[in-house]
């Protein structure tokens, strides 16, 4: 069994507020209620004192104040959060959480404890058991995949590559150096114990305890990805970040059916990004919903299929705001490259002072929206009012970078009676389940 005790980084700022229930211990002195720690000429400034860092340990729970959540998403926002464990407070910053120097808040758990706040934070801990145990296996997965094989590999490129002509840029999990993972959406929610858990959380985590997805070859743990919705079918990994092939993250259809049209091909990908063919993701049943979205998921009620529309200005003032680079007046966005999927993963912009093609799925998404675009696989359509306004019309399909499991098209699975083992099987082909 893994033993190691996780890092998890909450949040970074100057002044960070926190409240303490039980007795923490600090350097063998007990502390409970209301404390600030602030930044200060590069230490940590707490009562009076100066420190290089702050463990509290020991105690029932700790609240911190303004917790950002969804960072760079359209659900961007703030909370008070709670958590179990060791709170750590350090100096420094991480490019993820925040873009400046300050103070930044770790909470040291236990891994299965960590697992429980994870499933209710990505989905309802009043989600179906089969869903719940699902998910369980893939975060205890993800989360061990490079604790457990810490070696780098240098075959792959760095993470950006820029030219003249060419930009593509991915986003990975290395990007934290204070702790071992976020806690957002760049890893996965983390919110301590401010969701509503359950005893059927408690019950998967239990029942799963230790399992995760191998290779069927030599029995290293998977890196096994998720996100809301795949649109009817599964992305490949290396569309979305290194140029990686993993058998077990092979595109699969979404239904019953497994046969796929060519979505590389820009025909078929507008035909079916156009239309609505069967999927399990393709669901508006409420019930459903409920038990993968939160609150504030689901304030975004169209996702399998959606429309994002920009007048001409609008586009070019957006593009150049998200990418800092000036293209003049956009004319045209021209797909390049896509994947099984559909999800673009080269996209050419083509302005009056600048043409570029960039990638990847994320870096688009990041374009052409004020947070992040719901997915990457998406048709242009250019159109001219009477007036003459030029309009851009993006319809798309999906929600998320398409990449493993489907947290949808997972919860429609368990409804009609799939077993946990068969969704995964359904998501991860190539892979067997192992207990550490």
């Amino acid at each position: 069994m893994f033993h190691r005790q996780l890092s998890v980084g909450i949040m970074s700022a100057p002044v960070i507020r926190f409240t303490l229930q039980g007795n923490y211990l600090l350097n063998s002195k007990p502390y409970s209620g209301y404390h600030t720690a602030e930044f200060c000429d590069g230490r940590i400034r707490f009562e009076g004192n100066t420190y290089d860092s702050l463990l509290f340990s020991g105690g029932d729970n700790f609240t911190l104040k303004d917790v950002t959540i969804g960072v760079n998403f359209h659900w961007e926002r703030r909370e008070d959060q709670t958590f179990r464990g060791d709170l750590l407070i350090l100096t420094g910053n991480d490019r993820v959480l925040h873009s400046e120097k300050g103070l930044v808040a770790i909470n040291r758990i236990d891994v299965e404890d960590y697992l429980v706040s994870v499933i209710s934070s990505e989905m309802s801990a009043q989600s179906s058991p089969e869903l719940l145990k699902a998910h369980a296996v893939i975060s205890r997965s993800w989360l061990l995949h490079p604790l457990l094989n810490p070696e780098p590999d240098t075959s792959v490129k760095p993470s950006c590559t820029n030219d003249s002509d060419l930009l593509i840029r991915w986003y990975e999990r290395d990007a934290h150096s204070l702790f071992d993972v976020c806690a957002d959406d760049h890893c996965q929610r983390y919110q301590g114990i401010t969701r509503q858990t359950s005893a059927n959380v408690q019950a998967a985590i239990d029942a799963t305890r230790g399992i995760v997805l191998t290779s069927t070859t030599d029995g290293s743990v998977r890196d096994a990805r998720f996100y809301k919705s795949c649109g009817g079918a599964t992305e490949l990994f290396e569309n979305c970040w290194a140029d990686r092939h993993y058998t077990y993250l092979e595109a699969v259809r979404d239904d019953v059916q497994a046969s796929l049209p060519d979505l590389t091909d820009e025909q078929q990908a507008a035909q079916w990004i156009r239309t609505a063919p069967s999927a399990f993701c393709n669901t508006r049943d409420r019930r459903i919903l409920q038990q993968v979205l939160n609150n504030y998921d689901q304030e975004t009620t169209d996702f399998y299929r959606w429309q994002v529309h920009y007048t001409q200005k609008e586009l070019s003032q957006l593009v150049y705001e998200r990418s800092g680079i000036d293209f003049g007046t956009i004319q045209q966005l021209i797909p390049v490259r896509r994947g099984p999927s559909a999800r673009l993963w080269q996209l050419k912009v083509v302005g009056t002072k600048h043409t570029l093609t960039v990638g990847k799925e994320l870096e688009i998404r990041k374009w052409l929206s004020k947070s992040h675009l719901y997915s990457s696989a998406f048709v242009v359509d250019k159109t001219t009012d009477a007036d003459g306004t030029i309009r851009f019309t993006l319809t798309g399909a999906g929600w998320g970078h398409g990449v493993g499991l489907c947290q949808i098209g997972a919860a429609v699975m368990a409804d009609k009676g799939y077993t946990w083992q068969q969704i995964l099987a359904h998501y991860f082909p190539n892979t067997t389940l192992r207990k550490l």
